[in-house]
Parts: structure tokens; C-alpha cells; sequence
């Protein structure tokens, strides 16, 4: 028997500590094959460290059938998927896959069907994130959409269908299965970069996520000043510096830069351990469709990992076109909902303007934000000032002032801008051990 797991050895090796490495099921073969037997059916499958926590680890090699799933390759997957939920452990997809073995039928079939189920049952257990070398195609697209986060090297393809079949569709014009595509317009890709960058990207994003729902290797001891003041962050107009100003160390490991640029998601560290971080963007104050999505996604992964979540508020109202007539409204629904049935600790800080149902949907106190603070001179309220005035006589002069909804309850202090980090810090120390049992139930309908 010879092995034909070259490139999927090289990957592995460039992602995990040196030395490893330790491959579980080397000796797996399918029960038969065009091309051959093999050791490993395709896949090397085995666990290792990343910065030494323990990480579980698969990676396809194109070089026999393609990166094509079999059954035996399915069956290899799965069991690691049992054992990472067994150790609670991430789980780390390397994938260069030309889709679903036809020659094995049914039985790759149902195999591939397995290995989904596994992903659902670990899905809000273990961290699931993919890496795409190469091709993604077929079946394999919708494990990497299960994933909790993908990452994409430049020259990867991700599809369903064959860009070919689909119609209109060629490189020169719109490469559907193109990184950049998969990034910008779908959002499903999370980072896109060379293939140096996406193993730094995961090994960065792996130091900053707890490890499971119920042990967390994501804290750090901090170094950083837990009163250093942050002058002039309100001058600041890019929300990422913004945040990089309030992190421990400036660091901030955005998720889906390139998608819907309206909301910016992505993880940070106070006082040594991982907030997520949800924040409108100050150049574009409508929400649009994607960000809902976007967001959605994230506080969902925070929520079922218990990562504490703080929300800067900027927002005016909502985007105005087709595609977000047709869908913002179920977006903003489910995005009112995901806010309100996260149960981990939430710090919303309103730092501009907090006008209506869009001031409302991202974490306001009525949707039951543990904390929320404003700026001095943050707006809050129905909408601008000038058109209220334009609408009645009977306006009070101060009603969008944060002093003004602070009087009622909906702000629970206002801040000055240079104490943003020292009084984040506290609030999310004094949350620490919250617990919040919601109404027994299956799950949500929105």
C-alpha cells in the first residue's frame, strides 16, 4: 500500500506546532477503488497543538481522486469529530475537495450525510472552522456553511454548483466561486489571503475563542493598563480603530471585513479575556440585510460559547433599495431576536445617534442589555431632532439627549469618551458570573 497524502501532511504541519502531529486511522483504506487501495482514503485525519492547546485536525489530498469524498473518507471524519466532542476540542477542516465519489454510490452518500449530522451535533459544542485550498466543491460547500467560521486561500473555489453551469457566469465578468466572491458578496467566507495568512489566521483565531461551550482556553493574563485612557476616540470615525482603541493591546480580530461593511463583528480582549464585538459603522449608519445576517451569525456563536458581547451604537435607520425591501424587515427580526435571547453578558454603548427601530434592534436596554452606556453627546430616540420639531410643537427641547433617557431609565449612565475602556472593563468584571435561565421551550420559531 503507498500513502497519497503529501499536500494534505504539508498543511497540516504549516497549521499545528511543530512536531505535533499524532494521525489517527492511517491504515483506513476504501473497500474498493479505481485508482488503487490506499492508506487514508483521501483524508489524513489525527489531532495536535496550536500554541499548545489541543486542537482536532482533518485535510484532504487532491492528488488521489481529486480530494473526492468516499465512504471510508466520511467515516474518518466523523469519528474525529466524536472524539474532538469527547476532549472538547475545536475541529479544523482543511479542505481540497472535488465533491462526492460517484464510483462508491450510495455508500459515500449516506457517509457524507453522517459526516454533516456529526457537525450538527457538534455545532454550539466545539468551534468548527474550515480552510480552503484548492477546491470546495458540491456537498463539501455545505460543511464548510456549517462551519462556525471559514477562511479561503486567494485562489480557492467554493461552490455548489460548477461556475460553469451557472448561467451569465464566467471569470472575466462575476467568478461565483471566486474567494473574493465568497467574502464580499455571500459572507460566507470569514478571512481571505494567501496561504501563510490563513494559517496565521486560524492559529490567531483560535487563541482568541474559547475552545468549547464548557472550558474556556481563551484567557489571557493582561499586560494592558485597565485605566489607560483612550483621548480622542470620538474623533475617531473607523469603528475598528475605534475598537482597537478599547482592546487590550489595540488587538482586534475582525470576522467579515469584506461582507456588509454597515456592521462590523469580530473578538477582542478586556482584561485578558474575549468579548465579541458588534458595532455599526459610523460611514454607513443604515443597517442593511447583510449586516443583519452578519451579526446574527456572530452573536449566535457568542451566545452558545459564552463570550460576553459589547455593541457600539451608531445608526440612523435602515438601508433603502430593493434587496433590503425584500429582506431587511425578517432580518431585523431575527437580528431583535438573537439580542434578545443571548443570555451571556451585554454592555451596549451608544457612542453617536440611536434613532428608532434600528436604535432599538442593536441591543437596546428593552431588549434586555445587562448595561447600557452613551457618550456625551449621544443622540437617542425616534429620530433626529429636526424632523421632530418639524412634526409638533410639543417636542421637548432635550428629548434625544443621552441626559434625557438616562432621566428615564433607558441609559444607565453616561461616560466620557477618554473612560471608555476602564469603565467597559468594570462592567463586563462586575457580569462576570452572570446567569440568565430563559422560559423552557425546543427552541425559537424566528
Amino acid at each position: 500500500m503507498t500513502s497519497s497524502l503529501t499536500t494534505a501532511y504539508g498543511r497540516i504541519n504549516a497549521l499545528l506546532d511543530a512536531g505535533s502531529f499524532v494521525e489517527i486511522g492511517a491504515h483506513v483504506a476504501a473497500r474498493y477503488s479505481a485508482a488503487g487501495e490506499v492508506n487514508g482514503d483521501g483524508v489524513a485525519t489525527g489531532y495536535g497543538t496550536i500554541d499548545g492547546a489541543l486542537v482536532y485536525v482533518y485535510a484532504q489530498d487532491p492528488s488521489y481522486l481529486g480530494g473526492s469524498i468516499g465512504e471510508m473518507h466520511a467515516r474518518k471524519i466523523s469519528k474525529l469529530y466524536d472524539l474532538a466532542m469527547s476532549m472538547k476540542a475545536p475541529v479544523i477542516a482543511i479542505v481540497d475537495c472535488a465533491g462526492v465519489r460517484l464510483n462508491e454510490g450510495n455508500d459515500s452518500l449516506y457517509s457524507f450525510g453522517r459526516m454533516f449530522a456529526h457537525q450538527a451535533k457538534a455545532s454550539g459544542i466545539v468551534p468548527q472552522i474550515t480552510a480552503v485550498f484548492g477546491t470546495c466543491g458540491g456537498g463539501m460547500a455545505v460543511a464548510a456553511a456549517m462551519s462556525d467560521f471559514v477562511f479561503m486561500e486567494n485562489d480557492g473555489k467554493l461552490f455548489l454548483n460548477s461556475p460553469n453551469a451557472v448561467k451569465g457566469n464566467y471569470e472575466g465578468k462575476c467568478d461565483t466561486a471566486a474567494a473574493s466572491f465568497q467574502a464580499e458578496k455571500t459572507g460566507l467566507a470569514d478571512f481571505v489571503g494567501t496561504a501563510d495568512e490563513v494559517y496565521a489566521g486560524i492559529r490567531e483565531l483560535v487563541s482568541m475563542i474559547p475552545h468549547s461551550n464548557t472550558d474556556d482556553f481563551s484567557f489571557n493574563e493582561c499586560s494592558d493598563d485597565l485605566n489607560r485612557a483612550v483621548a480622542g476616540i470620538d474623533a475617531l470615525k473607523c469603528k475598528c480603530e475605534m475598537i482597537q482603541q478599547i482592546a487590550d493591546d489595540g488587538k482586534y480580530v475582525e470576522v467579515k471585513a469584506a461582507n456588509a461593511p454597515c456592521i462590523s463583528t469580530g473578538f477582542i480582549k478586556l482584561n485578558g479575556s474575549t468579548v465579541g464585538v458588534v458595532a455599526n459603522n459610523s460611514s454607513e449608519k443604515a443597517i442593511c440585510f447583510g449586516g443583519c445576517k452578519k451579526a446574527i451569525h456572530f452573536i449566535n456563536f457568542c451566545d452558545a460559547f459564552n463570550v460576553p458581547l459589547l455593541t457600539l451604537v451608531d445608526v440612523d435607520g435602515f438601508k433603502r433599495d430593493e434587496l433590503n425591501d425584500k429582506l431587511l424587515a425578517r432580518g431585523l427580526g431575527k437580528l431583535a431576536y438573537t439580542f434578545a435571547n443571548a443570555t451571556v453578558p451585554k454592555v451596549t454603548l451608544v457612542v453617536g445617534d440611536a434613532y428608532g427601530t434600528a436604535g432599538v434592534v442593536m441591543n437596546s436596554k428593552a431588549l434586555g442589555a445587562d448595561l447600557v452606556y452613551a457618550w456625551t453627546g449621544a443622540k437617542m430616540g425616534l429620530m433626529d431632532q429636526s424632523i421632530l420639531e418639524g412634526l409638533t410643537e410639543a417636542v421637548d427641547k432635550d428629548i434625544n439627549a443621552a441626559e434625557y433617557n438616562a432621566r428615564r431609565g433607558y441609559v444607565d449612565d453616561i461616560i466620557v469618551p477618554a473612560e471608555t475602556r476602564q469603565r467597559l472593563v468594570a462592567a463586563f468584571e462586575m457580569l462576570y458570573s452572570k446567569e440568565e435561565d430563559l422560559l423552557p421551550k425546543k427552541h425559537g420559531t424566528v
